[in-house]
């Protein structure tokens, strides 16, 4: 039997920290479905189609490594619904500090009252990745700042010609 996860998260924009997570993922299962996020009441700085491409660009590489393949899917309702619907029996999430493990355990809870044949599984993040996130990267990209130590070079650059364009 084939063994599937489903990380979801918006990925606007994909990071390095998100990419930690997808290679530890890639460990523990035979294919990984990373779920985009679409939020109508969220304005996002990528579009889903820009989003994927980072995705599959960055992350397939590092999943074949490991064996293990990758589809993405943007989904829009519960995490839990579209986790079903491509057959996966984990969710993956990321920890990087306590901040985090305390909002994933109340969202591991209600996702196991909602679908309790899943199963979540928390992933620490690389001391290496443990400091970043997308809001900061956003942040920095449009002060100038340089992200390419955050982001797969693909995406710095994406960000870079966004804010250079307002």
């Amino acid at each position: 039997m084939q063994r599937v996860a489903f990380y979801a998260g918006s990925f606007d924009p994909l990071t390095n920290g998100h990419l930690d997570i997808i290679e530890r993922a890639g460990a523990i299962c035979d294919k990984l479905v990373v779920g985009i996020g679409a939020n109508a009441n969220k304005s996002a700085l990528f579009s889903t189609d820009e989003r994927v491409v980072f995705i599959r660009a960055s992350a397939a590489p590092v999943l074949a490594a490991r064996g293990c393949a990758l589809e993405t899917l943007v989904f829009s309702g519960l995490a839990v619904t579209a986790a079903r619907e491509r057959g996966a029996t984990l969710i993956v999430r990321g920890l990087r500090d306590a901040t985090d493990f305390d909002y994933e355990m109340q969202m591991a809870g209600m996702n196991a009252a909602m679908a309790p044949e899943l199963l979540t599984i928390f992933l620490p993040a690389s001391a290496s990745a443990r400091h970043i996130t997308a809001t900061l990267v956003r942040q920095i990209a449009q002060m100038g700042g340089d992200v390419s130590p955050f982001t797969p070079p693909s995406v710095a650059a994406a960000l870079k010609a966004k804010f250079a364009a307002r």
